[in-house]
């Protein structure tokens, strides 16, 4: 993604600082996955801390995060939960695993997160088959290319009014293009699609533009 604006994330550091301020173990956590070598594809600040009220509006005190990276994400949701609550966090490579482990013991919310390493679809399929609780919040931030199997584990892993949110569903604008041979375009296209007049599931989806360019979330329901 290259398509960007010095204003965008000039308000972004303007929302930043009036509303949410300087968070130390988010800092340090984004400085560890640096260090790690991971992907600078977190959420941002402000996005992050739209999913934790998010989670909090809807009372969630079992979350399911598919695609953990260094948990930075994590360290929102889990501080969304209230004591007794549990986040399950979903990362396929274990090296990434790890970071995530350090930076959500230091934010102070190691006892409420468990990771588990592996190929998510095989994970979520390990979970329904052995009846895993239902989920209150889901967010879904992985390869894009799976995000339709991962719309259904989700249902699956749900109840009714399960909150669901999936990221980077706008790709700056290349989800209108059906020619794109970007997987992660296709496999977001195939989300919508599996989406449209569906009847167990409310949904909608937002622009945004920020520090984390052009893109958006899809927000649903389940019925």
């Amino acid at each position: 993604m290259s398509l960007s604006d010095p204003g965008w994330s000039a308000v972004d550091d303007y929302i930043v600082g009036k509303l949410i301020g300087e968070d130390t173990a988010l800092e340090a956590a984004l400085a560890n996955n640096r260090r790690a070598g991971l992907p600078p594809i977190d959420v941002s600040l402000a996005q992050g801390k739209m999913l934790q009220l998010l989670a909090r509006g809807v009372g969630a005190r079992r979350i399911l995060e598919i695609g953990t990276l260094g948990g930075y994400s994590s360290i929102f949701l889990a501080r969304a939960l209230g004591e007794d609550g549990v986040l399950v966090t979903l990362e396929l490579e274990p090296e990434y695993a790890a970071v995530a482990c350090a930076n959500i013991e230091h934010a102070g919310v190691g006892r409420s997160v468990d990771i588990r390493i592996g190929p998510a679809c095989d994970t979520l399929e390990a979970m329904c088959s052995e009846g895993e609780a239902a989920f209150d919040f889901v967010f879904i931030d992985a390869d894009k290319d799976n995000y339709p199997a991962y719309l259904d584990y989700a249902i699956q892993l749900s109840r009714q009014g399960t909150m669901l949110i999936f990221d980077n569903v706008v790709r700056e604008g290349e989800v209108i293009n059906p020619q794109s041979s970007d997987p992660k375009v296709s496999g977001t296209r195939a989300l919508y699609d599996a989406l449209q007049d569906n009847a167990k599931i409310d949904a909608t989806a937002i622009q945004t533009v920020g520090s984390k360019k052009w893109d958006g979330f899809l927000l649903a329901l389940v019925q």
